[in-house]
C-alpha cells in the first residue's frame, strides 16, 4: 500500500492508489452529475426570475436552494469531473482548499435551506393561529441567517479549527476528516450535531406534523360533505417521503463516516469507501429541483414554456396541490371549494 502526503498528492504525478479505469468511471459519472445539476438548477432559476408571480415568500426558499445547488455543481462536481479525468488533483493546494470550502459551504446552505423550508411549511399549516405569518421580509431574514450560519462552519476550518484537504482517492477535497487531532474531532462532533442531526430532527418532525394536519383537515372536509382530497394527501405523502429519503441518501453516508473516524481514530478506511460519501452529497443538486420544483404542475408548465421558447400551452388544471396559504384562513367547508378553484399554490 502506497501512502502519499498532501503535498505529494498536489503534484502532477497521478497517485497509484486507484486503477486508472476507476478514475475514468468516476469522471464519467460526475460529468453526468454536473450536466444534470447545472441544467436542472439553471432551469429553476430561469423560470423563477422570468415569472415574478412565482416569487412568493415560500418560493424564495426554492430559489435559494437552486442557487446553492448550482454552485455545488460548478464548484464541486465540475472540478471533480476534471480531476478524475486527469487521475489526480493537479490544480494545486489552493484550489483544493477552495473546492473543499465551496462544497462544504454551499452544501450546508442547501441542507439548512431544506430545514428552514420544512419549518416554515409547518408554521403555515399547523401554527396559522400563532401569528407566525410568512412574509417576504421573514423569508429573506431567515435565508440571511442560514447563509451566515453556514458561512461560520465553512470558514472556521480555514483558521485552524479542522481543515480542508484531499480525500479518498485524492481527486476531490473536503473537510480533512482523516486528520487525527482533538481540534478536528471537536469540529466534527459539533458539525454532526448542529448541521446534520438537528436538521434531520426538524425536517422529520415538521413534515410529520404537516401530514397529520392535512389528514385531519381531509377527514373534517368529508364529514362536512365536501369533496375528499385523498389524491392531494397521497401526493403530499409521496413528496415528503421523497424529500426525507433524498436527504438521507445525500448526507447520511458522509455523517456516518465522520462519526466513525471520531469513535475509532485508528480504523483504516479504504480510499474508495472514503470517497463515496462526498460523491453521494454531490448528487443532491440533481434531484432537489425535481422534488421541490418540477414535481409541481404549475412550475412544470412554466419550465416547459421556457424550454419551448413560449410555444408550450398548459392544459388542464394548473395544480393538484393544496394551497397552504388557504389552510390558514378557511373553514373545512370552504376548503373543499378552495382546493378545486385556487390555481396559484405553494409547492409541498
Amino acid at each position: 500500500m502506497f501512502h502519499f502526503s498532501r503535498r505529494e498528492i498536489m503534484g502532477t504525478v497521478a497517485p497509484t492508489i486507484f486503477p486508472r479505469v476507476g478514475y475514468s468511471i468516476l469522471s464519467f459519472l460526475m460529468f453526468i452529475n454536473t450536466v444534470l445539476s447545472v441544467f436542472n438548477n439553471g432551469l429553476v432559476i430561469t423560470v423563477m426570475l422570468r415569472n415574478p408571480s412565482l416569487l412568493h415568500p415560500m418560493n424564495v426558499f426554492i430559489l435559494s436552494l437552486a442557487v446553492s445547488d448550482l454552485m455545488i455543481g460548478l464548484c464541486g462536481s465540475l472540478v471533480v469531473t476534471i480531476t478524475n479525468y486527469q487521475g489526480s488533483f493537479f490544480i494545486g493546494h489552493a484550489a483544493c482548499v477552495f473546492q473543499g470550502f465551496a462544497v462544504n459551504y454551499f452544501g450546508l446552505v442547501s441542507l439548512c435551506t431544506l430545514t428552514l423550508l420544512a419549518y416554515e411549511r409547518y408554521n403555515v399549516v399547523c401554527k396559522s393561529r400563532a401569528g407566525l405569518k410568512l412574509s417576504m421580509r421573514r423569508s429573506i431574514i431567515g435565508l440571511l441567517f442560514v447563509w451566515v450560519f453556514c458561512l461560520f462552519w465553512a470558514v472556521t476550518p480555514l483558521f485552524g479549527w479542522s481543515s480542508y484537504g484531499p480525500e479518498g482517492v485524492q481527486t476531490s477535497c473536503s473537510l480533512a476528516w482523516e486528520e487525527r487531532s482533538w481540534s478536528n474531532y471537536s469540529y466534527l462532533i459539533l458539525y454532526t450535531l448542529l448541521c446534520f442531526i438537528f436538521p434531520v430532527a426538524v425536517i422529520i418532525y415538521c413534515y410529520c406534523k404537516v401530514l397529520t394536519s392535512m389528514s385531519k383537515l381531509n377527514r373534517s372536509v368529508e364529514l362536512q360533505g365536501g369533496r375528499s382530497s385523498q389524491k392531494e394527501n397521497d401526493h403530499a405523502i409521496s413528496m415528503v417521503l421523497a424529500m426525507i429519503i433524498a436527504f438521507f441518501v445525500c448526507w447520511l453516508p458522509y455523517t456516518a463516516l465522520s462519526v466513525v473516524v471520531v469513535v475509532d481514530p485508528e480504523l483504516y478506511i479504504p480510499p474508495l469507501v472514503a470517497t463515496m460519501p462526498m460523491y453521494f452529497a454531490k448528487t443532491s443538486p440533481v434531484y432537489n429541483p425535481i422534488i421541490y420544483f418540477l414535481s409541481n404542475k404549475q412550475f412544470r408548465d412554466s419550465a416547459l414554456e421556457v424550454l419551448s421558447c413560449g410555444r408550450y400551452i398548459p392544459h388542464g388544471p394548473t395544480s393538484v396541490s393544496i394551497n397552504m396559504r388557504t389552510l390558514n384562513r378557511r373553514t373545512p367547508t370552504s376548503l373543499s371549494r378552495s382546493v378545486n378553484t385556487h390555481s396559484k399554490v405553494l409547492p409541498l
